[in-house]
């Protein structure tokens, strides 16, 4: 196997106001955009060419990947001038990949964070003689996924909605997000129209008596759909409980980027992120958050949970515990802002106009 499709062009609007100016698979994890761990561990897995199915801001992929020869990859970018979903997005690609009838191409989601072991995927496809393979993984609760059962051997039995009811929820094994299609079974995708893998291909494929292998794969897995998700994702590359060889440093409890700056009495614990250029004040407490390049936060602001957008400002000893700063944002002096709070993209907060306790 040496060819992936990466799907990127989503809009990100649940992880808005930090998509705004940046599509979602750009938003940094860790030190460098989310992308960039998907195709280091795509790249360690065996695979040489990449195709990036791009929509939303398509025009920054390029400038940052460049011919991905940086990250010992060739990448092509395939820009969709009408979002086309899941299943389009790849059919719209597939002039571009190089593989034979029968050879595999590994697709990605560009918003799931994943311990999967790529190469396993592949050797099950290869060994059941599958159409598609799919990793599967196990949640606890699957009432807010489709669910996929499976056979004894791992075969498909079918794609059932989220459940309802109790009595719906047949199995715990959801779609993953990353696939192995036969390259063949990409060319039956109707082409210039938008197309669900999830609800139209997979389904059609299964009526035809196409083979659907599942396989389980339950290492770390984690959807980057929502702030909060997107921060715990960071913070857990950072700690090395999500691997990534594009980790800019070594594991640990924080992580301060080149030409960023901290005070020698700050305190950056449970997989903190410091961006380029940003600067944390003396006196200030960042728990399990990210602070994008160029963001400040000044003496005795206690930051827990969140993200900083770029050249955004936390004033003195404000309060924040699940929040995102949009970029260029300025929250003033002595304000708490608590979980599920946006600021968006420049805005003004006075110092002191939000508070969830006395003033006293």
């Amino acid at each position: 196997m040496t060819e992936a499709i990466l799907l990127v062009g989503g809009k990100g609007t649940r992880l808005r106001p930090l998509t705004v100016h940046t599509p979602k698979p750009m938003v940094r994890a860790a030190g460098v955009p989310f992308l960039t761990h998907q195709l280091a561990r795509a790249r360690a897995a065996g695979v040489e060419h990449i195709v990036l199915a791009t929509s939303y801001l398509a025009e920054v992929f390029e400038p940052h990947f460049g011919d991905g020869s940086a990250l010992g990859l060739h990448i092509e970018y395939v820009t969709e001038e009408e979002p086309l979903g899941t299943g389009g997005a790849i059919r719209n690609v597939a002039s571009r990949l190089h593989s034979g009838p029968e050879d595999p191409v590994l697709i990605f989601n560009g918003d799931i964070l994943t311990g999967l072991d790529i190469r396993r995927l592949v050797d099950t496809h290869a060994t059941t003689g599958a159409d598609v393979s799919l990793h599967l993984t196990r949640v606890t609760d699957p009432r807010a996924y489709g669910l996929v059962p499976t056979d004894p051997t791992g075969r498909v039995l079918a794609f059932l909605e989220k459940p309802q009811t109790p009595e719906e929820i047949v199995t715990d094994q959801i779609n993953a997000g990353a696939y192995v299609f036969r390259r063949s079974v990409i060319d039956t995708i109707p082409a210039g129209r938008p197309v669900s893998v999830e609800r139209e291909t997979f389904p059609d494929l299964l009526s035809a008596g196409a083979h659907l292998q599942g396989m389980v794969d339950s290492t770390y897995w984690l959807d980057l759909g929502t702030p909060a998700a997107f921060v715990r994702g960071s913070a857990d590359l950072v700690m090395g409980r999500a691997p990534s060889p594009a980790v800019p440093g070594r594991c640990g409890d924080r992580l301060v980027l080149p030409t960023a700056t901290v005070a020698p009495d700050a305190k950056l614990t449970g997989g903190t992120v410091v961006g380029e250029g940003a600067f944390v004040a003396e006196g200030a407490r960042v728990f399990g958050s990210t602070i994008l390049p160029g963001a400040v936060i000044e003496p005795g602001a206690v930051v827990t949970d969140s993200l900083i957008g770029t050249r955004a400002r936390v004033g003195r000893r404000s309060v924040l515990t699940g929040t995102v700063i949009g970029d260029g944002a300025i929250v003033g002096a002595d304000n708490e802002l608590r979980d599920g709070v946006r600021v968006w993209c420049d805005a003004r907060i006075p110092a002191g106009a939000v508070r969830f306790s006395s003033d006293q």
